[in-house]
């Protein structure tokens, strides 16, 4: 039987995923530093072609390469978690579609499926993503992009 805490624990994390799609897809990408990864996080998202490295390489490429994709939905599904005390793992799967203007000129929609591995700790300021993995599961009707 999971402890008042471990409940509270396991809603505020999965806030926190929601809350990192929201921000990816709003294109907030400055406040994932203060509303969802540690100061010291590591992000690979090199599964697609992406960066791989600290918080500030990360914020700098979401800058960039998203701004090739006007329209965005990051869904979270099959929230798995461990909590041992102030730190947690956990694997869930994301569909995300993309919106991009294709060679002839049309808006188009390609979508990547993923899971992310993540590690999560608890912070004065609640729970945060200290270590973010994509896994590659399939991309359909990808664009002409390098790295997809």
């Amino acid at each position: 039987m999971l402890s008042q805490q471990e409940i509270s624990d396991r809603f505020e994390i999965q806030d926190l995923i929601y809350r990192y799609s929201q921000l990816i897809d709003s294109k907030e990408f400055d406040t994932l530093a203060t509303d969802v990864f540690t100061p010291d996080a590591f992000i690979d998202y090199s599964a697609f072609g992406g960066s791989k490295g600290d918080l500030a390489t990360t914020i700098r490429f979401l800058k960039k390469a998203m701004k090739q994709f006007p329209n965005t939905q990051h869904m979270n599904a099959n929230i798995q978690l461990k909590l041992d005390g102030d730190r947690a793992t956990g694997r869930l799967m994301c569909y995300n579609p993309q919106e991009f203007t294709n060679e002839a000129g049309k808006i188009d929609v390609f979508v990547c499926g993923l899971w992310y591995v993540d590690e999560y700790v608890r912070t004065a300021q609640g729970w945060r993503i200290k270590n973010r993995v994509e896994e590659r599961c399939y991309v359909a009707n990808p664009p002409k992009i390098p790295g997809l």
